[in-house]
């Protein structure tokens, strides 16, 4: 008896329909599989077998052919557990066929006949309904994530038993129901860390307004213990709210990378990823032999702070600056390509010297100047090019900090950044591809970030002091956009730019003069 089970396999953010063809004939019980399928869906026999066992199903002695189409697509994971061994109960004549044309199912079956969550629900489900499948069957822990999409039937199985008997007509699940838009709006609220916390530093957490307003990647060089990752941590909670479009795409990065829990139907406060410095590269943009999106990825539409910047590899910082630019990366294997998005605002910290004490007010440095000029070279000029917003940070006198009082809610800070992007979004309302300041093409600066008179000649000026690239030339005309838009102005005047220039002081030629 031949028969089909659809399910379905990730291709990067993406899904594609597999078909899983069962042919079975009388015989002495020998068992094929065929259609490039790794070693874990090679396994899957022996799992299945014990899940039926355990479930209360006895197949009969028969030969079998199991294909995976299209035979040309390696079939890798665990999710082919329960297609296979419905398809072999169905098969066998124990359980119905009849729905099996317009049911996608997918998940990992355990030796007690339980289903497991898989990878990539969301993308999966998304293909179904592409697809017009009537209903897909997921695990019960993934029920919620595939149900955010609309117009598709989502079943969440805890075991073998309960999708047989849902094929057979005998009821027991219902479909899960996700309001996703009514979910998105509940789940919203207020940041767990808030800029209230931070006492002093008025000039670095300026900085931070002005790179949530703009979007602009930040570096921030001090002493240990000067609050440069506090103050990070809580970056977050001043960017705008995540639109329901960019929960949805964010939502997806995780779901192909395993990360949401069984409860999370959509991810609504913007990704804060913190990778330790040893980082490998795929890890960190991404791939594998086996697919997997790095941590770029998965700070899309969020933050990406890299904490002692000069301590990660030189290889892997290189590898960001086609992402920082592009805002997409595209991964090719032998085995796959993939392309995905990696839109985030990089903010990285470092010390200012290999002791850490460099300009410190009251302890003094004990590395000489070559020590400090190849400790700044383990960051190369391209990668700092891009980085728009540069500051140092002091520390605060622990007298002042006693006594200085609460700092500025993030709600007001976040007020102000909103503004700015309201100003931002009407200006590249006829150009959907730029969606703030950071993102300006050299076309966009011409036409909306030349400075006034004032300003241009005073941005000649700090160009040949500072000597400062072409490139950094541009960061400075988006940030005094941004600043200027924090002030409501129309054009980009003299204080504008000045204040941008001083967001500059990390390059090359003015580090330690």
């Amino acid at each position: 008896m031949l028969v089909k089970v659809n399910s379905a396999a990730l291709c990067g953010l993406k899904a594609m329909p597999v078909f899983l063809e069962v042919n079975t004939w009388k015989g002495c019980d020998s068992f094929y599989m065929v259609g490039l399928p790794d070693s874990a869906v090679r396994e899957s026999r022996m799992r299945v077998e014990s899940a039926l066992t355990n479930s209360g199903y006895r197949l009969p002695q028969m030969n079998t052919t199991v294909n995976f189409a299209p035979a040309d697509v390696r079939k890798e994971g665990s999710g082919y557990d329960l297609p296979l061994a419905v398809a072999l109960l169905a098969a066998a004549r124990l359980v119905g066929t009849d729905a099996l044309g317009r049911v996608m199912l997918v998940g990992e079956l355990g030796l007690d006949g339980s289903v497991r969550p898989v990878k990539g629900a969301l993308p999966i489900a998304i293909k179904a309904r592409q697809l017009g499948y009537d209903a897909l069957i997921v695990p019960r822990q993934n029920a919620r994530e595939a149900a955010v999409v609309d117009r598709l039937r989502v079943y969440g199985a805890e075991r073998l038993t309960d999708v047989t008997a849902l094929l057979d007509g005998r009821g027991g699940l219902e479909p899960v129901v996700v309001d996703t838009r009514a979910e998105f709006l509940a789940a919203q609220g207020d940041d767990p860390l808030d800029f209230a916390d931070v006492k002093g530093q008025e000039q670095v957490k300026r900085a931070f307004e002005v790179a949530a307003a703009g979007g602009h990647n930040l570096l921030l060089a001090g002493s240990p213990g000067c609050g440069k990752s506090m103050m990070a941590k809580r970056l977050p909670s001043i960017l705008p709210q995540l639109t329901l479009s960019e929960s949805l795409e964010t939502t997806q990065i995780h779901s192909v990378a395993g990360k949401l829990d069984g409860n999370t139907s959509l991810i609504t406060r913007r990704p804060f990823r913190s990778p330790h410095h040893t980082i490998s590269d795929v890890a960190l943009i991404g791939g594998g032999s086996t697919f997997q999106p790095g941590e770029i990825s998965l700070a899309h539409n969020g933050v990406l702070f890299l904490d002692e910047l000069p301590e990660f590899s030189r290889s892997a910082l290189e590898t960001l600056r086609q992402p920082l630019e592009d805002r997409v990366i595209t991964i090719s294997r032998a085995k796959y390509t993939a392309t995905l998005p990696c839109s985030f605002m990089l903010v990285a910290s470092m010390n200012p010297c290999p002791c850490g004490y460099y300009n410190h007010p009251t302890r003094r440095c004990v590395c000489t100047p070559g020590q400090i000029q190849r400790y700044m070279n383990r960051i190369s000029g391209p990668l700092l090019d891009r980085i728009d917003i540069q500051i140092e940070v002091a520390p605060v006198p622990v007298d002042e900090l006693a006594q200085a009082p609460a700092g500025e809610p993030s709600a007001a800070i976040r007020e102000r950044v909103v503004a700015a992007r309201a100003a931002q979004t009407a200006r590249f309302r006829d150009e959907p591809a730029t969606h703030c300041n950071a993102q300006m093409s050299a076309r966009q600066l011409q036409r909306y970030a030349q400075p006034d008179p004032a300003g241009a000649a005073l941005l000649e000026r700090a160009m040949k002091t500072l000597g400062l690239s072409a490139r950094a030339y541009e960061r400075v005309l988006k940030v005094a956009r941004t600043i200027a838009d924090l002030d409501g102005a129309g054009q980009t005047g003299a204080r504008h730019v000045a204040e941008a220039v001083g967001y500059r002081n990390l390059d090359r030629a003015s580090w330690g003069e």
